[in-house]
């Protein structure tokens, strides 16, 4: 037998305590019992066998030290989770990406055999994406953005699309308007929505030529047919905002149905907003320059910012315009903007709004200030120049919500008094799905636009819903056009 020299002995006893080290901790890895470790303390349980219970929890807190049994030990029976995927659910919806990784660890550690569901694991990556994409976003790196998107496409699926329109912005910034045309232009080619498409195709102009421009809008006309009338005016307007001249594609309109005289009382009658005062469009294709001295103004430094702010926020607008009268920095001009929309001083707000845009206020101010641009340029029916900034504008959802609407419900106005008929009827429809309802008066106008057109029996049907839910005289007037 070969005899063991000092150093070998060594040698065996360093591998015997290696593996002891080693086996220790797999033991530790493990701190919790499993769902079969935990079957026959279940059993016990189930059957009140209270002595049999407490030795099981013994033997089982030596094999695994530091395991604690639940308060309730019926709950051990409760193999899968409840209340616990309601709570992850919740969190998703608010992006709680921190809370649900811990939640789902501590469900998965209570729940051995639960497996989550695959809807939901797919769910928790696209929200784990989606953050990942908004902080390389927001961290201007358009190369992180793009191989994010890559690896999770959903992220630039139509549901989700200020992804591919951030994505373009940022490209755009970055000096590649080639990748920021194709963002633009996969868009209008897989998405559904027409204000949707009419959205990609305005933001696109910044990065077209003339001939770009009018095959995004031809791949939108042939995708939608029934809407060319729609993108022939989008690619005129486009045009008109270069100083460039297009073809003259607007499709002619049916022969105009004169209604009865109260029918058409109503018609005139449906106007969102009253007429007044108007101010030239090209003025506003880009946040209007003010040449007064607002737009000198300091950032801060008028002592009466805190006493308007109160007003304001009191919906004391008066006091707030008494007390911000000759505004003696930006802040408070910003301040005055809201309180002079608020009463219906609508040029006055543009001025403050636009100053107040461009000035570096720090924080949303300038985002919620081109808001109250644009809503005091929609007062004024201004509504092809508030759309042009919009476009151009990352509002939060509420904003754009709030925007889109009445931009849709203007175009179907400003398109149904132009004998545009197809192209209201779109625009209504475009509201109607974007707000689940479509106001009494414009469903009239809707009703009185396929009349125009010829088609008398969708006009009846649209003018009889009507009539069904509260009949009146312009409804029976209407009925009445349609036969």
């Amino acid at each position: 037998m070969k005899q063991l020299t000092p150093s070998f002995r060594s040698e065996i006893l360093g591998v015997v305590l290696l593996g002891a080290v080693l086996l220790g901790a797999a033991a530790f890895a493990q701190s919790a019992p499993s769902n079969d470790d935990l079957r026959a303390l279940r059993f016990y349980t189930e059957n009140n066998e209270t002595a049999a219970v407490a030795a099981e929890i013994r033997r089982l807190q030596q094999k695994f030290p530091g395991w604690q049994p639940p308060k309730d030990l019926n709950s051990l029976s409760q193999l899968q989770p409840t209340t616990e995927i309601a709570d992850i659910y919740a969190r998703l919806a608010r992006g709680d990406i921190e809370g649900v990784r811990r939640v789902m660890q501590a469900t998965q550690a209570r729940y051995p055999a639960w497996q989550p569901p695959a809807d939901l694991t797919s769910q928790i990556a696209l929200v784990e994406a989606q953050d990942s994409f908004d902080r390389a976003v927001n961290a201007r790196d358009s190369e992180e953005a793009l191989r994010i998107g890559k690896r999770v496409p959903a992220l630039f699926r139509c549901d989700r699309i200020n992804n591919a329109w951030n994505l373009a912005a940022l490209q755009t910034s970055s000096g590649n308007p080639a990748r920021a045309l194709a963002a633009y232009s996969q868009t209008v080619r897989t998405c559904t929505t027409i204000p949707d498409i009419v959205a990609t195709i305005e933001k696109a102009e910044t990065v077209t030529t003339n001939e770009q421009l009018g095959g995004l809008v031809d791949v939108a006309k042939q995708r939608f047919p029934a809407h060319s009338a729609t993108f022939n005016a989008l690619y005129e307007r486009l045009l008109a905002g270069r100083g460039a001249v297009g073809a003259a594609t607007v499709a002619a309109v049916a022969p105009t149905v004169t209604p009865s005289r109260k029918a058409a009382t109503q018609s005139a009658a449906v106007s969102p907003t009253p007429q007044r005062e108007s101010v030239p469009q090209q003025q506003f294709s880009q946040p209007p320059a003010t040449s007064s001295p607002v737009s000198s103004l300091p950032r801060s430094g008028d002592s009466r910012l805190g006493q308007a702010r109160a007003a304001k926020d009191g919906n004391r607008f008066a006091d707030c315009l008494a007390l911000s009268s000759r505004p003696r920095s930006m802040d408070i001009a910003y301040e005055r903007a809201w309180c002079a929309y608020n009463l219906d001083r609508s040029l006055e707000a543009i001025t403050y709004f636009s100053a107040a845009s461009q000035a570096g206020l720090g924080g949303t101010v300038s985002r919620d200030a081109k808001f109250g641009l644009v809503l005091a340029m929609l007062k004024q029916n201004m509504t092809e120049s508030a759309a042009d900034i919009a476009s151009r504008t990352d509002f939060s959802e509420k904003q754009r919500y709030e925007v889109e609407v009445i931009i849709l419900d203007q175009r179907g106005v400003s398109a149904y008094n132009a004998k545009q008929y197809a192209a209201a009827i779109e625009y209504f429809n475009a509201l109607e799905q974007r707000q689940g309802s479509l106001r009494r008066d414009l469903a009239l106008l809707r009703g009185y636009a396929y009349l125009n057109m010829g088609d008398r029996a969708r006009a009846r049907e649209q003018f009889q819903v009507l009539h069904n839910a509260l009949a009146t005289k312009e409804t029976s007037a209407a009925l009445s056009a349609s036969y």
